[in-house]
């Protein structure tokens, strides 16, 4: 019966870190989201109110971080942007990890260590997903909506992807 109890703790901490690293992205939508309902709801909206307002935030936050990774240009700004959805994730991480390993270690300091390496663990891996749900489709053209009206003759088919190179 021991055994059984043990195959089960196994699996499920497996599952919660599985959990853990593919809803990473979503921290700071998720603490938005929660914020503004809570917001909502201190101020008359009721349970449903809330809710509704909360979830509305999570998305537009989420919506807006992946429409700004996709459309600024500047190097500085698209990893600013990044960096607004990994640091809750990285947060979330060494907790999560130091829920885990305050249970296993009796050392503070292995805690530390170990709680330090799943924040960075979470924090990469909710970067590269970041960056995987930014990419366009294809990533050597871009909209260019002026150059569209411009470049599309009486005689041709209106194509909305142009080269980066093309003007």
């Amino acid at each position: 019966m021991i055994f059984i109890g043990i195959l089960f703790s196994i699996a499920a901490i497996g599952f919660l870190c599985w959990l853990l690293f593919t809803l990473a992205v979503f921290a700071l939508p998720f603490f938005a989201g929660v914020t503004a309902g809570m917001w909502a709801y201190d101020t008359g909206a009721g349970w449903l109110g809330a809710i509704l307002v909360g979830a509305l935030a999570a998305g537009l936050t989420f919506g807006i971080g992946q429409f700004l990774l996709v459309f600024v240009q500047p190097l500085w700004a698209r990893i600013a942007i990044a960096l607004a959805f990994v640091a809750p994730a990285a947060l979330a991480g060494y907790h999560a990890t130091h829920g885990i390993v305050k249970h296993t270690m009796p050392s503070e300091g292995w805690q530390l260590v170990f709680s330090v390496i799943g924040a960075v663990a979470v924090g990469v891996t909710a970067l590269m997903r970041m960056a995987a749900m930014a990419t366009p489709a294809h990533p050597d053209r871009v909209w260019r909506g002026a150059e569209i009206a411009e470049s599309a003759g009486a005689d041709q088919t209106l194509d909305v992807t142009f080269p980066l190179g093309s003007s």
